[in-house]
């Protein structure tokens, strides 16, 4: 399977998530870093308006990888979609660019030449990864609970 059609089903398989957890989706025109918006709007269950930009990483089996480019985006949640091919198997997660760095630098990751160039990427997650990945194992409730308290804060 090429790379593009990883990214369009990892890509169709987060919009049906977000709109489980009964969130909004826009898809920006161009491609600068962000791969969608995730937000909650009046109609929902939120006093003000709430949007997430989401990077996604899609995968046909399991891949966990972090990008020195997305720090410089306030607010932007990483979404992990792995075995996109295998329903049974699919699963997604979610969090923060700071919280995918604590991750790497916890495993060593950060320590790297790899990670000095810029970039870091684990085709192979151990048991170790995978247990550091868990609290942020997405469901509908948790996707809500993520983009509505990390958007970012409307300016005055």
């Amino acid at each position: 399977m090429d790379a593009q059609l990883v990214e369009l089903l990892g890509r169709q398989r987060l919009i049906a998530e977000l709109l489980q957890a009964k969130l909004e989706i826009a898809l920006p025109i161009r491609d600068r870093g962000i791969d969608l918006i995730a937000y909650a709007d009046l109609e929902t269950q939120v006093s003000q308006f709430a949007a997430c930009p989401i990077q996604l990483k899609a995968a046909i089996g399991s891949c966990f990888s972090i990008d020195r480019k997305y720090a410089k985006f306030p607010n932007l949640l990483i979404a992990y979609v792995w075995y996109i091919e295998d329903p049974a198997r699919a699963v997604t997660y979610a969090m923060a660019y700071q919280d995918a760095l604590a991750i790497a630098d916890a495993m060593g990751y950060t320590k790297t030449v790899s990670w000095n160039r810029g970039l870091y990427v684990v085709t192979k997650p151990g048991p170790e990864l995978i247990e550091r990945l868990k609290p942020h194992r997405m469901t509908p409730q948790s996707w809500w609970d993520k983009v509505t308290t990390h958007a970012e804060p409307n300016l005055p």
